[in-house]
Order: C-alpha cells, then structure tokens, then sequence
C-alpha cells in the first residue's frame, strides 16, 4: 500500500495534532449508540455542525468488541463524531470471535470502502485479512489493541494506550495504597492486550500478584469466580478488573465473600464513575476510548484529503494511560454522564 505522505506530513507533531483533534471532538455531541459487541453493519447517522465539504467518503470500523460491554459504545460514539464532521458513512461492525471479524473486514473490502479501523485483540488472525485490505489499495490504521503489532502489519497509524506501561503505572499505584496480595481478573484468554496489563502490574507491584481467569460473557459466573477466590485466599487484599464491569462485578464479590480487599480497575464508563465517587472503587485507569474511536476515522480522512498520518509510519498516538480517582473524578464526571468518558 502507498503510504507516501505530503512533503511536509513528516514533520507534524503527534501532541499538537492530537491535541487539535481532541479539541475538536470536545465541540461534538455523540448520540447514543446501542450495546456494545453489535455484530450487525450500521451507517453512522450523527448530525453535526461544521461539516466537511469534501467528497463524501465510506469507513468501516471494525472491532472485537464483546456483546453488551458499554466501553465500545464509547469507542463508537466517538467514531461517529468523527465521521458526521467529516462527511464519513461509518460502517461500524464487530464480533468477539477473531475468526468472525476478520470474515468482517472481507467484508469491509468487498464493499471497496475509502479506509479501515481495526483492533487487533488477536493480531495473528488479523493478519492476512489486513494485508488483503493494504494490497486492494485500502488505507488501514489500528486502535485499541495491537500496539507491538500494528507496524509489523503495515498499518498507517495506531491509536490507543501501551497496555504494558499502564500496566505498569497501575503497579506503582498499588504500592501507594499499600497493597500486598493482588489478583488480576482476565476477561478474556488469550487477548493480548489484558494479558499485557496483569503482566504490566507484576512487574512493578512490590506485593504478590495472581491472574484469575474468568468467562466474560458470563457475568454471573464471573461474579462467583471472583467470590470463591476471596474466599479461598483471605490474604487477598486487592482486587485488579480489566474493564468497568468487572469491576462493579467484583464489588458485588466482595460482599458476598465477605472480604475486606478494595477494587482497583481499568477503564470507565458511568456507572463506573459513581462508584469512584461513592468509595467502593478506588482508581481507574483512563484510556479514552472516546478519542480513540474519534481519532481513527478522522485520521483516515485526513489521509485520504491531505496525505496526513500522525507519527510518520513509526511511533503511535497514546491516548493514555490516566488515572481518576476521588481528586478528579467529579471533573470526569460532567462527561461520563454524556457517555463519552
């Protein structure tokens, strides 16, 4: 695929455009999106002002998200400001089954789309489908998963947080809090990115550190995995969730199990957010799923209008890792009751 930008594209600075960017999404308002993990193809029909006068163009995005789990709803709702202020038809799909999503960016190509996001949760099966996407002539940039492995895939750009540094910066914030025995609750076995967050921790939690592997399409079984292991271990002292329904899961866990061990997790959503607010989690690791989705369809339309790509083939745009917690919470608040934070 030619990736050959404008002349001057090389020299643009990753923070200053992606703080534009974000500047530009503040002023947008997402509509509601529904479920996450919608496997069915939808346009994008957010309304906006200041919309692009360039030729209308088609986007697809499409992502690993599992059914019913509201932080890809973010990721969507972002999408879709990006898209209505740009002149984009979004077609946004997804399927937890990596062999389903790849079958769903041959879709996304079949229809001859103008670009294509994707998450590499599992980047292996990605592989030969993304370099089917590049070889048609199909400009493709990466978000959410895949950081160590959106270069090897040829991809324009990547958006998204490195797993293992806020892995890592959620370790030391353990040792503040003066933990001593975390368990680390994977969603999802195999996903490259979650097993990068626990190993993340590990590595710089001075405490001890398990993995607890639990079903996450199954709630229920997720909340009585978690309860047998505190009852198991009272050592427990601190709880690790991968996502903010894990969390609110895992605080249900710890009254069932009558433990005294504390929640830490990441991501938001606004449920989430309350329950920073009324002390039964303690942090949260931000990742800004928002601008995620935002930043990869506009990227692929400033590439397909001016040659641009952000941090020259090479480096990706981190869009977190930060914290939130009782000091700033009430701040993040105002935009999680929007859904967008």
């Amino acid at each position: 695929m030619n990736r050959t930008p404008l002349p001057h594209a090389r020299r643009i600075t990753p923070v200053v455009a992606v703080a534009t960017a974000a500047a530009a999404a503040l002023t947008l308002v997402g509509c509601s999106s529904s479920s996450g993990g919608k496997k069915s193809e939808e346009g994008g029909t957010v309304a906006s002002a200041g919309k692009a006068s360039t030729p209308r163009t088609t986007i697809a995005m499409v992502t690993h998200a599992p059914a019913g789990d509201t932080f890809w709803d973010i990721i969507r709702k972002g999408a879709e400001a990006a898209a209505a202020k740009d002149n984009v038809k979004l077609i946004y799909s997804s399927d937890e089954s990596a062999a389903n999503q790849a079958n769903l960016v041959q879709n996304a190509i079949d229809q001859k789309v103008d670009g294509i996001a994707v998450t590499l949760a599992k980047p292996d099966a990605m592989k030969s489908v993304v370099a089917k996407a590049e070889k048609a002539g199909i400009p493709v940039v990466g978000l959410n998963s895949g950081m160590d492995q959106w270069k090897q895939q040829g991809m324009l750009e990547f958006f998204g947080q490195d797993e293992s540094v806020a892995g890592q910066a959620f370790g030391r914030k353990l040792n503040e809090t003066g933990a001593k025995h975390a368990i680390c609750v994977v969603q999802v076995q195999g996903h490259i990115g979650l097993e990068q967050r626990c190993a993340g921790v590990k590595k710089t939690f001075e405490g001890k550190t398990e993995n607890l592997y639990v079903n996450g399409t199954d709630m229920p079984s997720v909340k009585s995995t978690i309860t047998a292991k505190l009852k198991q271990d009272s050592s427990i002292d601190q709880v690790v969730t991968l996502g903010a329904p894990f969390a609110l899961t895992a605080v249900q866990s710890l009254s069932d199990a009558g433990s005294k061990a504390k929640v830490a997790t990441f991501d938001l959503n606004k449920d989430l957010v309350a329950a920073i607010k009324d002390g039964d989690i303690e942090v949260a690791v931000d990742q800004q799923p928002y601008l995620q989705g935002y930043l990869a369809v506009d990227a692929l339309w400033l590439y397909r209008n001016n040659g641009n790509y952000l941090g020259g083939g090479e480096a990706p745009v981190l869009t977190g890792p930060a914290f939130v917690d009782k000091s700033n919470v009430e701040t993040v608040a105002k935009f999680a009751a929007k859904g967008t934070r």
